[in-house]
């Protein structure tokens, strides 16, 4: 863990804060136990968890009510509607330059009515603003489901393949935020938070299945037996056909990792048994988590750790001191200056075997190891840029360490936030981000004007395939890949502001764009 120090007290903080916030101080001594490491406490025990067991519920849409004046958007009543994302009038001739340069790159999307308020920001680091997840994922049968929390727990909202509702929600009471979400034609399965006891009043992590509008089982993968709780999950959820596989922040309530924070990995069958494989104690203070379901062995998984400071590859294992090195970056307890958008990342396979993941960087002036750590697992990193700039890597297979990260973005002066890659065809990646101008940063966060969200396609090698297509849409969320290609995903019809800190409450908004961008 990189300059952090020992606490014995701890102060309740809200359970979206709780692992994020940098402890000032020298490096503590942490210990190797159990084959896998843990880092010195957080200052605070998070907020006491609230709520009932989960529960379904069918709620019908509702015609969206207007929004706060600064985050204003267009209510949908009763059936959703279908329009195109607003771009410039063009020639025939310039709009077929545009196809050769960017494949067009225009998402056209739907809009669906909520039956509750959606708060669509989230404090981060510093109180950065950052958007409150939604998840889409597709069924095998070409469904839709899209996750979104809400004061009376996690909505999953029925979706046909065209993005139109198809149902009532089902809301998950109790429920505490959209860790990780699979669709089956039948129903679902969410990654989320739970109430229960334990010493520190937290939550507890919890994989929820839903069979035609029916609980059919809750498994709960912290607790007093295991010794730990999950006050934020930062997770990813996977299915393989034939298990489930959770990826998630853990906090030490008990045993040698009391108040301390890693990762778990564990497996849960069909029927919501726990299987064997995975691990209860991982990286430390996970700052970017990313799984992708193997059809056999272990998923394969990265994270971001604080102590070793930089983005690992962890298959099969609670990273280990010889994981691959994806990149260096300067992580503190609770921050890390490649973290992923959202604190999840994506992990893109190709048919080949190969892997590719992008993230927000600002590389490493130097790395070294941390002559105060006497283990000799402590890193202290020294960032390149104060900005974050866009960076993919590329893995060779899921237990070899990359090449050399590739930079898609150089601005000084600009801040690159909420990065995503996904599968574009056959054999291209799209990559998005935001970006600001103007950035002022402090602490290894930046405030600035948003100045759009872009997408640039790209080749296995890194290669552009043509240049920067600058889009209303937003990305905020997990995207869904149908059968034919087509992304899709859920997203807050709110144009970003990044000038300042989100204080007080997050605004909401009582309606959500289903964007879909086919190759």
């Amino acid at each position: 863990m990189t300059n952090a120090r020992r606490t014995t007290t701890h102060r309740r903080r809200s359970p979206r804060r709780i692992a994020r916030k940098p402890l000032a101080g020298s490096l503590a001594v942490a210990a190797l136990l159990g084959g896998a490491w843990y880092a010195t406490a957080a200052t605070g025990n998070g907020s006491t968890a609230a709520g009932t067991s989960p529960s379904a519920s069918p709620s019908t849409s509702a015609s969206a009510s207007p929004e706060a004046a600064a985050h204003s958007s267009t209510a949908a009543s009763g059936t959703a509607t279908a329009s195109t994302s607003a771009s410039a009038k063009a020639t025939p001739k310039a709009v077929t330059a545009a196809k050769a340069a960017t494949g067009t790159l225009s998402p056209t999307s739907t809009t669906i009515a909520l039956a509750a308020k959606f708060p669509y920001l989230t404090a981060g680091y510093n109180n950065t603003r950052e958007w409150t997840r939604t998840t889409t994922a597709v069924a095998p049968n070409g469904t839709l489901r899209v996750a979104w929390p809400a004061a009376d727990g996690v909505h999953v909202t029925p979706l046909n393949a065209a993005g139109l509702r198809s149902g009532a929600d089902t809301v998950v009471k109790g429920a505490k935020e959209v860790g990780g979400l699979v669709a089956h034609n039948d129903g679902f399965a969410l990654l989320t938070r739970v109430s229960d006891t334990n010493k520190w009043k937290e939550t507890a992590a919890a994989i929820v299945r839903y069979t035609n509008g029916r609980q059919t089982f809750a498994t709960k993968l912290t607790g007093t037996a295991s010794n730990d709780t999950s006050p934020g999950l930062d997770g990813q959820l996977t299915w393989n056909g034939t298990k489930y596989g959770a990826y998630f922040v853990v906090h030490g309530a008990g045993g040698f990792a009391d108040g301390h924070f890693g990762d778990k990995l564990a497996y849960v069958s069909a029927k919501g048994a726990k299987l064997s494989g995975g691990w209860s104690w991982g990286c430390s203070h996970n700052e970017g988590i990313a799984l992708h379901a193997e059809t056999s062995g272990a998923f394969t998984s990265l994270c971001f750790d604080d102590w070793r400071s930089g983005l690992f590859v962890s298959t099969g294992i609670g990273a280990p001191d010889v994981a691959p090195v994806v990149q260096r970056e300067q992580c503190w307890a609770g921050y890390c200056g490649g973290t992923f958008p959202s604190r999840t990342g994506d992990l893109v396979k190709s048919a080949t075997g190969r892997y590719a993941t992008a993230f927000a960087s600002r590389g490493a002036a130097s790395a070294k190891k941390n002559a105060a750590d006497s283990s000799g697992r402590g890193w202290t990193v020294t960032p390149r840029t104060s900005t974050h700039q866009v960076a993919v890597a590329f893995m060779a297979n899921r237990n070899s360490g990359p090449g050399k990260a590739i930079y898609l973005t150089s601005a000084a002066g600009t801040e690159n936030v909420n990065v995503h890659i996904a599968p574009y065809g056959k054999d291209r990646l799209l990559v998005s981000w935001e970006s600001l101008k103007g950035a002022k940063c402090n602490a290894g966060t930046c405030t600035g004007t948003f100045t759009g969200t872009h997408l640039r396609l790209i080749d296995w090698n890194g290669k552009a395939q043509g240049a920067d297509k600058v889009v209303t849409a937003r990305i905020s969320g997990d995207i869904a890949v149908l059968k034919n290609g087509t992304l899709t995903w859920a997203y807050a019809p709110v144009t970003p502001t990044y000038a300042s800190a989100l204080n007080g409450a997050s605004p909401t908004t009582t309606t959500l764009r289903i964007a879909r961008l086919t190759p």
